[in-house]
């Protein structure tokens, strides 16, 4: 990443997808802001977060709509 995004803040708002409750917890929430998006376990969501740009969240989605990361 050359350009670190900043973390969204403690007061950010998480969200999980609704597909979410069938599947024992696995899952991971998301927080936005204007300049970042931020990814953590809600398993343990006092963990580690990993922050990501705009354009990196962009690339990852599209990679993932395209199959990039199929097994």
């Amino acid at each position: 990443m050359s350009n670190t995004p900043s973390d969204p803040g403690p007061h950010r708002t998480w969200r999980k997808s609704s597909y979410s409750a069938g599947n024992g917890g696995a899952c991971v929430e998301v927080a936005t802001s204007p300049d970042a998006i931020a990814v953590r376990d809600s398993k343990d969501p006092d963990g580690p977060v990993l922050v990501f740009t705009p354009a990196e969240w962009t690339a990852f989605l599209a990679g993932a709509r395209d199959g990039e990361f199929n097994l």
